[in-house]
């Protein structure tokens, strides 16, 4: 087998094949026991010991700010008059954001019929649902009195507790349960033939039932496979518009108000491209330090690297583009409050945030132009995590900068974040990864049915390459 990814990746190249996604040598017997060995083999190693361990105790800190928060209410932390929304919004609308590429990935790719998807798609899926549930927690604690959150849900009832529509409060409880349960549905039928995989290859009894429970008695039957087949592209068809749906809905909870800044229709579009940008940046972040620990450099190549920058390259203008635009119609509308809202955020007492967003989100994007950084792993690794910083600046400039100076001076003030708002972020980052851990440890990080079919496509794409390049035409006759 190839020892060098990046060699193999030019050669692919050069030999005229388009997509090389997978190592050269492998055959479906050796991808189906490297990707299963990770889950099967014997004993715990130390660094995922270690790693979660770390993130446990994040999680007990997330219990801790969550438990005060119920305690003594939403005044520990630093929302104030104006700023009513504070990081709970900050933190929910990059959560959001980081869980949309699973479903990309996942099913417009798929539909698509992109190959490239087959290595990460699996791990994108998991990381969209542990991102969501790190999401949902915050508008819930946001309410104030979160054990009645179910008020918002029209649900009937004898005392009339129907929603307020016109809340954006209740587009999010659709959309984000909506996006959950078909993200949910989408990741495990595509984990059933794997999981009857793991069944088969597992040496203990329990191991075999566990799967064998989760795996629904699959048999590998040509009737099972059609209608998984079905299932699998309904389900994928079902999700693609919750790409576009999903976080257009979060941004229509800033532009269905009148407030300075928000008060635009570029906002759904504009959160749409933003969340693909951060979204593939976290999962590069992931794939990455998998791809080294994991030894999956055959599986996960350059190719994916390549791709995946060009998309975060893509979304990145894109967001500039939005950046652009709010400037221009600040400008173009001669509206002084829009106008100041620009100025402010720039020169205001959040100019450091605003300018950390700037260089993250449109300056650093711009080396992905190089192909020599775009196969560059450590420096991916560096600009995956700076694009999902300056995103997170931009959810912060967002919402803090145009609530603390509105259109009374009077009523201007300042938002400081306390301990239990940093706590309260710090323990669902640490909650994310402690679900990651569980699930690198626990079920296949990499579709193995999908890289047997990936097995034999490469075989003929190169057959069909080598053909080509390496066989001169007969001269007809």
């Amino acid at each position: 087998m190839s020892t060098d990814p990046t060699t193999d990746y030019h050669h692919s190249i050069r030999a005229g094949i388009s997509s090389p996604v997978l190592g050269r040598g492998h055959d479906i017997g050796t991808v189906s026991d490297k990707i299963s060995s990770i889950v099967l083999t014997r004993g715990t190693p130390l660094w995922w010991l270690i790693g979660f361990a770390l993130t446990f105790a994040l999680v007990m800190l997330l219990l801790y700010a969550v438990t005060a928060l119920l305690v003594r209410g939403i005044g520990i932390w630093g929302v104030n008059v104006p700023v009513g929304w504070g990081f709970a919004i900050v933190n929910f609308v990059w959560w959001i954001g980081i869980g949309h590429a699973g479903t990309l990935i996942s099913a417009v790719l798929l539909l698509l019929r992109q190959e490239w998807r087959t290595s990460i798609n699996r791990f994108a899926e998991a990381m969209t649902l542990f991102a969501v549930a790190c999401a949902g927690l915050f508008p819930i604690l946001h309410l104030g009195r979160p054990w009645l959150f179910y008020w918002l849900i029209p649900y009937p009832n004898t005392m009339d507790l129907w929603p307020q529509w016109r809340s954006p409060l209740v587009w999010d409880v659709f959309a984000i349960s909506t996006y959950g349960l078909i993200s949910l549905i989408f990741w495990y039928v595509g984990l059933v033939p794997d999981l009857a995989t793991l069944r088969d290859q597992a040496k203990s009894r329990p191991a075999q039932m566990i799967f064998g429970i989760f795996a629904m008695g699959w048999r590998n039957a040509a009737s099972h496979w059609q209608r998984y087949q079905t299932a699998y592209f309904l389900l994928a068809a079902l999700a693609t518009p919750l790409v576009v749906s999903v976080h257009s809905i979060v941004g229509l909870d800033f532009a269905a108000s009148i407030v300075p800044g928000w008060h635009t229709t570029i906002f759904p579009p504009y959160f749409v491209a933003g969340a693909v940008f951060s979204g593939f940046a976290m999962v590069m972040a992931i794939a990455i330090p998998l791809r080294a620990v994991f030894g999956l450099q055959d599986l996960i190549t350059m190719q994916h690297f390549n791709n995946m920058s060009k998309v975060i390259l893509a979304t990145g203008l894109m967001v500039a583009y939005g950046y652009m635009t709010e400037f221009f119609m600040s400008w173009y509308s001669g509206n002084e409050y829009e106008g100041f809202v620009v100025i402010n955020r720039a020169l205001g007492p959040y100019a450091p945030a605003f300018w950390t967003m700037i260089a993250a989100n449109v300056l650093v994007p711009q080396l992905l132009w190089s192909r020599r950084i775009r196969t560059s792993i450590p420096i991916l690794f560096v600009i995956s995590l700076i694009v999902n910083v300056g995103m997170w600046f931009e959810r912060y400039v967002i919402v803090i900068t145009s609530l603390h100076r509105d259109y009374v001076p009077a009523a201007w003030g300042f938002y400081n974040p306390t301990f239990f708002d940093w706590a309260t972020y710090i323990g669902t980052i640490g909650l994310f990864f402690a679900l990651l851990f569980l699930f690198i440890r626990l079920l296949p990080v990499i579709s193995i049915f999908e890289m047997r079919e990936l097995v034999a496509e490469t075989e003929r794409e190169e057959e069909e390459a080598l053909g080509t390049h390496g066989v001169e035409a007969e001269p007809a006759a």
